[in-house]
C-alpha cells in the first residue's frame, strides 16, 4: 500500500510541476473559496490514506502560489531546485531526526560536509561554525544570541546561566534599514526592539559609516548584505576596520545578499563579509531549495556552542559534532540533504552562473521598464527593482492589476517616502521568456492603470 501511496504522490506532484508554468502565479478567486471545503468536522473513523492524498491535491494545488516557477517576484522567494527537491522527498522517506549524531549519522555528516563547503565558497574565516535552521529569522536569532554570549562573557558575565538580570547593558547599533526579522530576533533575546542605536543611510539603504557612533562596553553591530528594497550592501569592510580594537561583535545580515559572494561578478559587493563574527542567510532564497531551510555561520565556535548548547544524562554524545549543539532546535528534521544536493548539483559554477542570471534579469527589467517611461527608484546592483508608476494611488492600482492578472506576481512595499513596486529576481527557474512575458503583462497593467 505504501508504494502504490508513493507512486501516487510522485505521480501528482510531477502533474504539478509540469503545469506551474501554465497556471497563474496567485490562485485564482475559485481556487482560493473552494479552500473552505476543508472545513469539515473531523470524521470519527480513518479514511482511507488515497483519499486523503486526493483530496489535498484535489482542493489544495489549485490554491498554492506558484512560488516554484519562474515568474514568482513578489517576495525574496527562491524556487527548488530539483535535485534538492528529490532530496527532500528522499529525506522524507528518511524522516531522520537531525540533533544527534547518533540519531542521524548521515544528517551530521552532510552537516560537516556543507559546511566546508559553504565556508569556502563565501570566502568565510576556516574555523567558521554553522548551523542549520529554518530561515534568516532563526538565523539571526542564533547568530546575535552568540553575540550576547560573547560580549558578556568578555564583562565576567554567564548569560546562558544567569540571565540578563545584573548583566552589563549591551548596546545593540542598527542601521535605519534594518531588517524586520533582526528587529524580532532581538526582542526574543530579551535586547529588545526599540533601544537598539540607529545609524543613518544613505539613498540605497546603506549605511553611512561616518556616522557610527564610538563604542564602548559590550556592543553588537548589525550589519546588512542586501537590502530587501534596493539589495544595497552596508559598507561591511569599512566599518570592521572603525570597529577593530573596540570588542564590538559584528553580525550581518545576509539573508539573500550573502549569496552574492559566490559569484565572481558580484563578489565585491560582499567585501569585507570574512570580518564578520557572525552572518545569518536563507537557503530557501537564492540556493533555491525547499522551506525551510536557514543558514547561521559564527567565526568562534565556542561563542555559538555556549549560547546553544544543552545536555542531559539520556543525551548520548556523537564523536565527531552533534548538530543540536549549534541551533536552537534539538529535534528537528535533517534540513543539511537539501543544502548538499543543490550544491552538489549546481558546483561553483553552477551557483554563479545562477545569481548572475537572475540580477541581469533584473536589469533587464529596470531597463524596459525605465525605457517605458517609468520611474526605477534604486540603483540595480543585485536582483532587486524598485519601480513606481506614478503617484502613490497609481502606483497601487498598477500593484493590484498586476496581481489580478495572474501573468507575474510582484508586491508593493514603502521605501523612503515613495510607494513603490518590488520586483525581486531569485528562482533558479526564471528564463529569459518568463522575463519578457512578464514586462509586457506588466506595461499592459500600467497602460489601463
Amino acid at each position: 500500500m505504501a508504494e502504490d501511496l508513493l507512486k501516487d504522490v510522485a505521480s501528482r506532484a510531477t502533474r504539478y510541476l509540469d503545469d506551474v508554468t501554465q497556471r497563474r502565479v496567485f490562485p485564482s478567486p475559485d481556487a482560493v473559496r473552494d479552500l473552505q471545503r476543508f472545513s469539515v468536522q473531523l470524521q470519527d473513523e480513518p479514511l482511507d490514506a488515497a483519499q486523503v492524498l486526493a483530496e489535498l491535491d484535489t482542493l489544495g494545488s489549485p490554491a498554492t502560489v506558484a512560488g516554484t516557477g519562474g515568474r514568482y517576484f513578489g517576495f525574496v522567494t527562491g524556487g527548488a531546485l530539483p535535485a534538492a527537491l528529490a532530496a527532500n522527498m528522499l529525506a522524507a522517506a528518511w524522516d531522520q531526526n537531525g540533533g544527534l549524531e547518533i540519531q542521524s549519522p548521515v544528517a551530521a555528516h552532510l552537516e560537516r560536509v556543507c559546511r566546508d563547503w559553504l565556508v569556502s565558497l563565501l570566502g568565510l574565516h576556516a574555523q567558521t561554525e554553522v548551523g542549520f535552521v529554518t530561515g534568516a529569522t532563526m538565523a539571526n536569532f542564533t547568530g546575535l544570541a552568540s553575540a550576547r554570549h560573547a560580549v558578556l562573557h568578555a564583562h565576567g558575565w554567564n548569560v546562558e546561566a544567569q540571565g540578563l538580570f545584573g548583566a552589563a547593558p549591551i548596546t545593540v547599533i542598527v542601521g535605519d534599514e534594518v531588517h524586520v526579522s533582526v528587529l524580532k530576533a532581538l526582542s526574543m533575546l530579551g535586547l529588545g526592539r526599540e533601544r537598539v542605536v540607529r545609524v543613518p543611510v544613505d539613498g540605497q539603504g546603506r549605511m553611512i559609516a561616518a556616522r557610527l557612533p564610538a563604542v564602548a562596553g559590550p556592543t553588537i553591530v548589525c550589519l546588512q548584505a542586501g537590502n530587501v528594497n534596493t539589495g544595497a550592501f552596508d559598507p561591511i569592510g569599512e566599518i570592521a576596520a572603525r570597529l577593530r580594537g573596540s570588542g564590538a561583535w559584528i553580525h550581518v545580515d545576509g539573508a539573500f545578499g550573502l549569496w552574492a559572494a559566490a559569484s565572481p561578478a558580484q563578489r565585491s559587493l560582499a567585501s569585507g563579509l570574512d570580518l564578520a563574527d557572525s552572518l545569518a542567510t536563507d537557503a530557501h532564497k537564492w540556493l533555491n531549495v525547499p522551506y525551510d531551510s536557514g543558514l547561521v555561520f559564527v567565526r568562534d565556535r565556542s561563542a555559538l556552542n555556549g549560547a546553544m548548547s544543552a545536555s542531559a544524562a539520556y543525551l548520548i554524545e556523537g564523536q565527531t559534532r552533534d548538530p543540536h549543539l549549534f541551533v536552537p532546535e534539538m529535534s528537528r528534521r535533517a534540513r543539511a540533504v537539501e543544502v548538499w544536493a543543490a550544491l552538489r548539483s549546481l558546483g561553483r559554477r553552477g551557483l554563479g552562473e545562477m545569481i548572475e542570471r537572475n540580477c541581469a534579469h533584473a536589469a533587464r527589467f529596470a531597463r524596459e521598464l525605465r525605457n517605458a517611461g517609468h520611474q526605477v527608484l534604486n540603483d540595480v546592483v543585485l536582483n532587486q527593482v524598485l519601480v513606481a508608476f506614478g503617484s502613490p494611488d497609481v502606483t497601487r492600482r498598477v500593484i493590484a492589476a498586476i496581481q489580478q492578472d495572474g501573468t507575474c506576481w510582484c508586491g508593493g512595499t514603502a521605501w523612503q517616502g515613495n510607494i513603490a513596486m518590488r520586483i525581486s529576481v531569485s528562482s533558479w527557474a526564471t528564463t529569459d521568456a518568463d522575463v519578457e512575458q512578464s514586462i509586457a503583462a506588466i506595461l499592459r497593467c500600467a497602460e489601463r492603470s
